[in-house]
């Protein structure tokens, strides 16, 4: 099979490279599944570029995210047959295989039921990103009915999920951007107010169009931590999904506004609260779209990982 691997981290143009590799086989409890899609998230190209701690063992198929067909299942497999389209999620977590390959084999939990009625562009937009985004809402809808959510950089991938799941579950949503292109992107999601955090006192607008708010889907802690203590109701709770090497908080506002701070890393969140965020992305999935498309060929999976790099907006993906 045709596979992008690399051998060492580094720059993408000079540790990706495109080979054949034998089609692998699935073993006890995984499945073998035919990529129609890999979609490639921030994560992907930190861990190829060395910022992470993991180093390959002898190489890496990266991306952890993708949707195919399953092409062989494993002894001990059930609820997956052979020609059944699914999503998959962190493929490459302690794991060879990644979907930037005309196969990957996964545990047969990261292989996940993609109804006829959704896209391939979707299946390989949810994983990474909908699934830290159900994990900082709560988990489950549940308690979010009537709710207030703050969608910090609501044209994200994850932030496009957190507005989409929390409308879904019956919460307002305001959310910030930096442009009026990405405020197009956060309202065709679903957010009712969006604002723009480079202008002036975006929390009072926030305060004027939704009042306080009871949840924040955080992206940056640090930049915007003094705006959603302004904004965040008492007993509220900030969830964010990336920090910076060091966080400084301020106690006493924390203290006096009895605020949650929770911290999501999706490689260790535990199993039964990652099962949740999936049963919960896929009891959903008819009413979530896909992030505006970037595709690139396997041949150009450097190029693809540099798009990624530099910002690009929405999913970037490869076809394999």
């Amino acid at each position: 099979m045709r596979a992008a691997i690399y051998r060492r981290p580094g720059p993408a143009a000079e540790v990706l490279e495109v080979v054949d590799l034998d089609v692998p086989e699935p073993g006890p409890g995984q499945v073998r599944v035919r990529i129609a899609t890999s979609g490639i998230n921030p994560t992907d190209w930190k861990g190829r570029a060395g910022l992470t701690a993991r180093r390959p063992d002898g190489f890496q198929v990266p991306h952890h995210d993708g949707a195919g067909v399953v092409d062989a299942v494993g002894e001990g497999v059930v609820g997956l047959a052979v020609g059944q389209r699914v999503w998959l999620y962190l493929a490459a977590y302690r794991n060879r295989f990644g979907t930037a390959a005309e196969y990957a084999v996964v545990p047969a939990e990261r292989a996940v039921p993609l109804p006829d009625s959704a896209s391939d562009d979707l299946g390989a937009c949810l994983g990474v990103p909908a699934l830290t985004a159900a994990h900082c809402l709560g988990g489950t809808p549940e308690g979010l009915k009537d709710r207030t959510v703050l969608v910090a950089g609501g044209a994200g991938a994850v932030g496009h999920y957190a507005i989409e799941l929390a409308r879904h579950a019956g919460a307002r949503v305001v959310a910030t951007v930096s442009s009026p292109e990405k405020q197009s992107l956060a309202e065709a999601a679903g957010a009712e107010h969006v604002v723009l955090y480079t202008d002036e006192d975006p929390a009072a607008q926030i305060l004027a169009a939704v009042g306080r708010v009871d949840r924040i889907v955080e992206v940056a802690p640090m930049a915007n931590l003094d705006l959603d203590l302004r904004v965040l109701a008492r007993g509220g709770t900030i969830a964010t999904y990336a920090a910076d090497e060091t966080l400084t908080l301020p106690g006493g506002p924390l203290m006096s506004a009895n605020a949650v701070l929770m911290f999501a890393l999706l490689y260790t969140v535990p199993a039964e609260q990652l099962a949740a965020a999936v049963r919960w992305t896929s009891e959903v999935l008819d009413s979530l779209s896909a992030l505006p498309i970037t595709e690139f060929p396997l041949d150009r999976v450097a190029e693809a990982h540099d798009a990624v790099e530099q910002g690009a907006v929405g999913k970037v993906v490869v076809r394999p």
